[in-house]
């Protein structure tokens, strides 16, 4: 397999080419196929340190991307705020400076304001540190390994035995719920019209401004021209019935339930019945449509109890599971740069 991976750091999938995603998804596959029984570690990242660095609660992304790193064989150095020297006022820069000290080569960084990842790199670089930095989530910006892992469990599930881009190609995906507030959501954006799905979002307008409609027309900094030049569109509505209207999937968003009480939202009843998934709403969609969710659920406010418990249809726990080929992906590949 060549790899031209070129991307020291992974901060948005804005960047990405067409070939960088589908280096993505052909490694991620190859790792996953990995026999569960017998030794599952490789020594692809033998005696180079990952420091996960998480500035924000996580339980899937955390976990996910230190089992990715053991299994390609890293040290793992975990970042816990609560007890550390954050407490006595060190900076968020000076955090990352003392891993880097350590000897760590990649720093994976979580964070609640959008940008901080990238701040932490261009520190880095500029201090002459040879170090990679993946973002595991900055504030309403980007959450690339999450949408990268939506699209990974798309593809086997339209194409088990080869999952590549083209098997979202010409394919419509629907994104319901908290759009406004959603780093998943911005992240699949760009991830899903790359592979040339078109998107449908549908949400309350207080959660899904109209703006959204020209999302991919904003390139970030850098980015010019757009490295996919035909990407799918995006259309906005505010009817769930209309939005899941022939869709091939569905992925819905957690409603952060503090958005009720900010009178965002009537009530989260109300919410239900105008955008949880069902058996009954998924009647509109292509037949044997799936639901993603990226976690945690809430329970009967974005999925109906019922239907998570179908994994043939909700494919949550797959999400899951396939988290942990693509970190390793992704972990894989950035320590190439580092070698070059």
């Amino acid at each position: 397999m060549n790899n031209h991976w070129s991307h020291r750091h992974l901060l948005d999938l804005a960047v990405l080419t067409q070939q960088d995603f589908e280096l993505v998804l052909e490694l991620a596959e190859r790792f996953r196929a990995i026999p569960s029984q017998g030794p599952r570690r490789l020594p692809a990242l033998q005696g180079r340190l990952v420091a996960t660095l998480f500035f924000e609660t996580s339980t899937r992304t955390r976990n996910s991307f230190e089992i990715a790193a053991r299994r390609l064989s890293a040290d793992v150095a975990s970042f816990a705020p609560a007890s550390s020297a954050l407490m006595k006022g060190e900076s968020l820069l000076d955090t990352a400076l003392t891993y880097a000290a350590m000897g760590a080569e990649l720093l994976v960084v979580r964070h609640g304001s959008s940008g901080v990842p990238g701040a932490v790199a261009r520190d880095l670089e500029a201090m002459g540190h040879r170090v990679a930095v993946l973002n595991a989530g900055d504030g309403l910006h980007s959450h690339p390994s999450q949408a990268l892992l939506d699209l990974f469990t798309l593809a086997r599930h339209f194409a088990p035995r080869q999952p590549t881009m083209q098997a979202l190609a010409g394919r419509t995906i629907a994104i319901v719920g908290d759009i406004l507030h959603s780093r998943v959501a911005r992240s699949n954006l760009w991830a899903l019209s790359a592979a040339g799905a078109t998107i449908h979002l549908c949400g309350p307008s207080a959660l899904l401004p109209g703006c959204f409609a020209d999302f991919l027309a904003a390139m970030p900094p850098g980015c010019n021209p757009d490295p996919i030049p035909h990407r799918g569109a995006v259309h906005l509505f505010r009817n769930l019935d209309e939005a899941l209207t022939d869709v091939d999937a569905v992925i819905t968003l957690r409603l952060q339930k503090e958005r009720a009480q900010r009178h965002l939202l009537t009530n989260l009843e109300d919410y239900h019945r105008a955008y949880g998934i069902t058996h009954a709403r998924l009647e509109r969609c292509r037949a044997g449509a799936p639901v993603l969710h990226p976690g945690p659920v809430n329970r009967d406010v974005e999925l109906s109890s019922r239907l998570l418990a179908e994994p043939q249809r909700c494919l949550v726990n797959r999400q899951v599971s396939h988290g942990i080929p693509i970190r390793m992906a992704l972990l894989y590949l950035l320590a190439t740069t580092l070698e070059r």
